[in-house]
């Protein structure tokens, strides 16, 4: 049955379904059967009836409700993981009772259900003390929620609060010493004065992740970001508005940043793939993975001398301050030698035929067959009478004979200047 058909169910009601022993059958001895290993003690009596695993996934089940708060507590002593996501759960107190009988819940994804207008009360709150990860994505949850979530959950370190239409940050009374990893992907937080209230929030914030919320610029001082995000290891901002080098620059500022991803932006679309990593690779020189690839030394290197020859041509009041930082260390280069790689289509070379020396210009795609036709009317020879030497001036080899009508010339690698000598078949 659909999540859609099904109204009011509980979350008992919903475990029973899944987990019962036709749906979620237990080994009971030799044969098929699903062996189920909780990672702590049984905490279920009833084992003939139900046997569930540590982590439990009821996403989609229409579960509305808690049920019987004593049979939640008797089969779910052990669960460290539970997935509510995608269910008809609007009430936090609803959702506290299940909670509340799960005292080793770790981990708790509410996903997609409508809790935009649940009040919740900070004693209700407290049920969630122990959980550590925390899924709030398309909830539509105030931010007076989240800070009355964060002052009551001691162990708090990953928050998700992505795809709730959040336009700005409200800041919270107090910070969470504790989250290393918040989520906030797919928001409308376009001004950097919203992220900066997430740093004063979250001192101990690692990890950032703000894809696809369209920020326009970083408008801190160094001296402010060093502040406000002291511990930022990693950030994110794919498909955000940045669009200056200046903002790129203000990153190297975070003092424990390792891992940036930052692809999509409007600054970079009118570079190739391989400037785009050259360039930001650059600018970031404490970046040890960018966009999920890991910059290697020799990468470093190279991407640091592309920088100085690609601002070759600049004036100096538009150098950027990189530029001289790798001046300094690698000197003023020049611009790279351009090799022409493509295939040669003439030369030039010396026919010689006993006493007569003649400059033939040649092609070379053309066949060995088709240069004696040529130097049939050069020579007044007969071409089934020739016998060719192709002899390379730059080598100490001898004459290699070119032996075979029908193979091309620029395989021989003739070049302007070399000999070519005819010698007439004996008869």
């Amino acid at each position: 049955m659909e999540a859609s058909e099904i109204e009011g169910r509980t979350f008992m009601q919903a475990i029973s379904e899944k987990y019962s022993p036709e749906n979620f059958p237990c080994r009971r001895g030799p044969g098929l059967g699903v062996v189920v290993v909780p990672s702590g003690p049984q905490g279920s009596p009833m084992k003939d009836r139900l046997n569930l695993p540590s982590v439990l996934v009821l996403n989609g089940s229409g579960i509305s409700h808690a049920g019987d708060e004593g049979e939640i507590a008797a089969f779910c002593a052990h669960v460290v993981e539970l997935d509510l996501s995608h269910n008809k759960l609007q009430d936090w107190y609803e959702i506290s009772k299940i909670v509340s009988n799960v005292p080793h819940l770790e981990f708790l994804n509410l996903s997609s259900n409508q809790l935009s207008d649940a009040v919740l009360d900070p004693d209700c709150a407290k049920a969630f003390s122990s959980i550590r990860r925390f899924v709030l994505n398309n909830t539509q949850v105030s931010w007076d929620t989240v800070h009355t979530f964060t002052r009551e959950m001691p162990e708090l370190e990953e928050l998700f609060l992505c795809l709730n239409q959040y336009t700005t940050v409200t800041p919270a009374t107090m910070p969470c010493p504790t989250l290393r990893l918040l989520h906030i992907t797919d928001n409308s937080l376009h001004e950097w004065n919203e992220v900066r209230k997430i740093g004063s929030m979250f001192p101990a914030l690692d990890t950032l992740v703000m894809a696809n919320n369209n920020l326009s610029s970083i408008r801190d001082s160094g001296e402010i970001l060093q502040r406000l995000f002291p511990n930022l290891r990693s950030i994110n901002l794919h498909n955000s508005g940045l669009n200056r080098w200046d903002d790129i620059e203000k990153l190297n500022f975070l003092p424990k940043l390792e891992e940036v991803r930052l692809q999509g932006i409007p600054l970079l679309q009118a570079y190739t793939s391989m400037e785009r990593r050259s360039l930001m690779i650059a600018q970031l020189p404490s970046v040890t993975n960018l966009n999920g690839s890991v910059v290697t030394d020799g990468e470093r290197e190279d991407a640091e001398r592309f920088f100085i020859r690609y601002h070759l041509d600049y004036s100096e009041e538009d150098l950027p301050h990189r530029y001289h930082c790798l001046v300094t260390k690698y000197g003023k280069l020049a611009p790279l030698a351009e090799i022409d790689l493509r295939p040669r289509y003439h030369a030039k070379v010396e026919v010689r035929y006993e006493d007569k020396v003649e400059q033939v210009s040649i092609r070379l795609d053309q066949t060995v067959a088709d240069l004696k036709k040529q130097l049939k009317t050069v020579m007044q020879l007969p071409s089934s009478n020739m016998r060719l030497y192709y002899i390379d001036k730059c080598t100490a080899f001898g004459p290699d004979e070119l032996k075979y009508s029908a193979r091309a010339l620029h395989s021989y690698s003739i070049q302007d200047g070399d000999e070519i000598l005819l010698v007439p078949k004996k008869k």
